[in-house]
């Protein structure tokens, strides 16, 4: 598990927006950083996000018996908690996570990497067929699980396309 964290999310949440400060000259290479309300409202987004994150990996690792990790997938598809309500909770949280990065550290670039990773998700997730390694086609409930789904999410209601957790 620690593995898939240092590599999965630590890529873009610490290696990635700390060669972007480099390569713009912001924090901690010299610029200054945002303001205490931006530190404030930064945190206010940041901690759901890694209250969300946290939620989704013990999802993955407890019902899912794998990591989110493509080299130790789930062994059970998880539909339960946050994934009943969107189709990605766990990139929907390092997004969170990087916009509030880039708020308090006042950074146009992190912002634009947000943006870049936003749009890397969602090419992907269209052209693989629905994020990725769970678009296996032989399995009936994922596909069934997957069709419920709206192209726009977060819903407001739990997804009823007749598979239900166990």
């Amino acid at each position: 598990m620690a593995k898939s964290v240092l590599i999965l999310p630590g890529t873009a949440l610490v290696y990635v927006p700390l060669v972007i400060q480099w390569l713009s000259g912001g924090w901690p290479f010299g610029a200054s950083v945002g303001t205490l309300s931006q530190f404030v409202l930064a945190a206010m987004l940041a901690m759901p996000a890694l209250a969300l994150a946290t939620k989704t990996m013990r999802l993955f690792v407890h019902e899912g018996e794998g990591t989110p990790a493509p080299w130790d997938p789930p062994l059970n598809f998880v539909v339960t908690g946050p994934y009943r309500y969107m189709r990605n909770p766990m990139l929907s949280a390092v997004i969170m996570m990087i916009l509030a990065e880039a708020l308090a550290l006042n950074s146009l670039p992190l912002l634009g990497w947000a943006f870049v990773f936003l749009l890397c998700i969602s090419c992907s997730s269209k052209n693989l067929g629905w994020s990725g390694a769970l678009a296996i086609p032989t399995c009936a409930k994922r596909k069934k699980f997957r069709d419920g789904f709206q192209e726009c999410a977060p819903m407001n209601l739990p997804v009823t396309s007749g598979v239900n957790p166990p």
